[in-house]
């Protein structure tokens, strides 16, 4: 499948949008469309509950509305990010319980808001068990949610490996295998790659080839039009570091190349990049810049 422009066919942001996590204190649309605007977004990440808690806020029908109406009218897609929290591998019953409905009000949410999908880190196997009871355990936990996720408003699940931090139970793309199968390879299971984390988990995107690699060992594990999203983040920490910690693009270790690799890959069609880079509003804007700098030079 060749990715080669027409001659004289201009850059398109259709072959991936780009864009940013957008702050919402204050009320999604008020808030996250300006901070959209701001940096010149295509695409936008939203938190719809503390990342860093167990609520559950019922969010404002008004805002709600404004968002849907606002995304519609820039043409922006939009994600939504669940809580950091959830951990369908955990051993501890009541964490595992807090996991399913955190999870499922990301899912409510983002029906309401027109998500196109939910992000959630795929979790780890405490207390020491092995890998496999705790897919057992994801399984039955997540399954249930999945069947719910019907109808042309449903968004997708999409899956965001870790940075292989602990006992990560999917951190390299080869991971994502067991994982899928334990939810039956669900038709509305994606995969959201974070450039960082696979990074840091092994992933050499710096090595001759090494982004064509991790794509190509994703589809093949994964399967085609698994790939709904990218968080497109540079690295502070080398590879294999197993540290998660988020640098400006061509800022890192990756450095812009890699970057640049993403938008030439067959598996990337359509797929937005979503940065979740320091900075505020004037590094957010630099980077979205920056990465439609590259993605205009893949289409010469």
């Amino acid at each position: 499948m060749s990715t080669s422009p027409r001659p004289g066919r201009a850059p398109s942001r259709e072959r991936n949008p780009v864009g940013g996590h957008v702050p919402v204190a204050g009320g999604l649309a008020r808030t996250g469309l300006a901070h959209a605007a701001a940096i010149g977004a295509e695409a936008v990440q939203v938190f719809v509950a503390n990342p860093r808690g167990w609520a559950t806020p019922p969010g404002s029908r008004e805002q709600d509305e404004a968002f849907r109406k606002g995304c519609a009218e820039r043409g922006l897609r939009a994600y939504v990010h669940a809580p950091y929290l959830i951990n369908p591998g955990s051993h501890t019953p009541d964490t595992a319980e807090r996991s399913v409905r955190s999870l499922r009000h990301s899912l409510e949410r983002g029906r309401q808001i027109g998500a196109l999908g939910v992000v959630v880190h795929t979790g780890s196997a405490t207390g020491g068990r092995a890998p496999e009871a705790a897919l057992r355990q994801v399984r039955e936990l997540l399954l249930p949610l999945l069947e719910d996720l019907t109808g042309p408003d449903a968004p997708w699940l999409l899956l965001e490996p870790t940075a292989g931090q602990g006992a990560s139970l999917c951190s390299l793309a080869g991971h994502l295998g067991p994982y899928l199968d334990a939810l039956d390879r669900h038709p509305r299971v994606g995969i959201c790659l974070d450039t960082c984390h696979a990074f840091a988990a092994g992933h050499d995107l710096t090595a001759p080839g090494g982004t064509k690699a991790l794509l190509d060992e994703l589809v093949s594990v994964a399967g085609e039009k698994r790939l709904r999203l990218i968080h497109a983040n540079d690295s502070v920490a080398a590879a294999g570091s197993r540290l998660d910690r988020h640098a400006n693009i061509g800022a890192g270790r990756i450095g812009s190349e890699p970057f640049a690799e993403l938008f030439r890959h067959p598996a990337t069609e359509g797929v937005p990049l979503v940065i979740e880079t320091p900075g505020g509003t004037e590094g957010h804007a630099a980077d979205v810049a920056r990465l439609k700098e590259l993605r205009a030079a893949a289409a010469r």
